[in-house]
């Protein structure tokens, strides 16, 4: 038929999803990462042992396959939200996601991605996460004894118009925070 052997609908080199690629799903090149920036190069021949090398030269990370390639962070994603934007025909709901991302060990990232979809938008989220991944700085209260267990010094910190304060406590006191900040300050460690 018209149809050129294939499905029979429609008049040929129509619109279809293209070429998928060899079958079989994805072939293993595609998971290999190959860097693009020169930080990431210098990463992949291990010319930069530490995540403390890139922060204490102010590198600017924009691959998130390198913070990969130091810790072993845990993501979680704390919000999803529809967003409207209003247009002739009606509303175009998009889905806004905020996905923070840790090691509890002093390393912590906080990522927002609007996407059509859900989970391209958890996904975009969890990449920006790892590209804005800072150091947490911790203290003693007391004797420096073992490991440094709270927050140095009395921290404040202010975005739009939340406002937050972190005060250094005796070891085990744990964290006395509302719920979405203590998340947040546990992926931090």
């Amino acid at each position: 038929g018209r149809g050129g052997g294939r499905r029979g609908r429609g008049r040929g080199r129509g619109r279809g999803r293209g070429d998928r690629g060899p079958r079989g799903g994805k072939n293993e090149e595609s998971t290999v990462w190959h860097p693009v920036t020169k930080l990431g190069r210098l990463v992949k021949n291990s010319k930069i042992r530490t995540l403390e090398d890139i922060y204490l030269h102010s590198l600017p990370i924009k691959e998130a396959e390198i913070i990969d390639s130091f810790v072993q962070l845990k993501d979680e994603v704390m919000k999803i939200m529809p967003v409207q934007k209003q247009t002739r025909a009606g509303q175009r709901t998009r889905f806004k996601a905020f996905v923070v991302v840790g090691d509890n060990d002093g390393h912590i990232g906080l990522g927002v991605k609007c996407s059509k979809e859900v989970a391209t938008a958890i996904r975009g989220a969890i990449i920006d996460a790892k590209l804005s991944v800072v150091p947490i700085r911790r203290g003693y209260w007391g004797n420096k004894i073992g490991k440094p267990h709270t927050v140095p010094c009395k921290v404040n910190g202010k975005c739009g118009s939340v406002r937050i304060r972190c005060v250094p406590a005796p070891r085990g006191t744990g964290l006395v925070a509302a719920p979405v900040p203590k998340k947040i300050l546990t992926y931090a460690g």
